[in-house]
């Protein structure tokens, strides 16, 4: 009997999403392969860029319409005076460098709260 390669991919397209998995599954078993795509052997300085990043940068990018109150909440994250909290959210910038990720996460959702348009980088 010869193989028909359009009856079968026909029956393939009629399989539910679980049906094809318990397929693979079974020819995965059946033949002792995986379906996993293979990883490429990388150099060092590849296997550091794919760490996780533990290090971000929170960035002012602007003050929206409620500035005075972004500039509170500037001065209360940062510590700084007014004159500089008022020039850090005209030109905007960096509010704080090297930060954990639950740090940066906080800042922007209090900076975001007060009106202003923040990155985490």
């Amino acid at each position: 009997m010869a193989f028909d390669r359009e009856k079968f991919i026909a029956e393939l397209e009629a399989m539910t999403v679980l049906e094809l998995k318990d397929l693979v599954s079974a020819l995965e078993e059946h033949f002792g392969v995986t379906a996993a795509a293979p990883v490429a052997v990388a150099g060092p300085a590849v296997a550091e860029a794919a760490e996780e990043k533990t290090e971000f940068d929170v960035v002012l990018t602007a003050a929206g319409a409620n500035k005075i109150a972004v500039i509170k909440e500037v001065r209360g994250i940062t510590g700084l005076g007014l004159k500089e909290a008022k020039e850090l959210v005209d030109n905007g910038g960096k509010l704080k460098e090297a930060v954990s990720k639950e740090e940066a996460e906080a800042v922007k959702e209090k900076l975001t709260a007060a009106g202003a348009t923040v990155e985490v980088k």
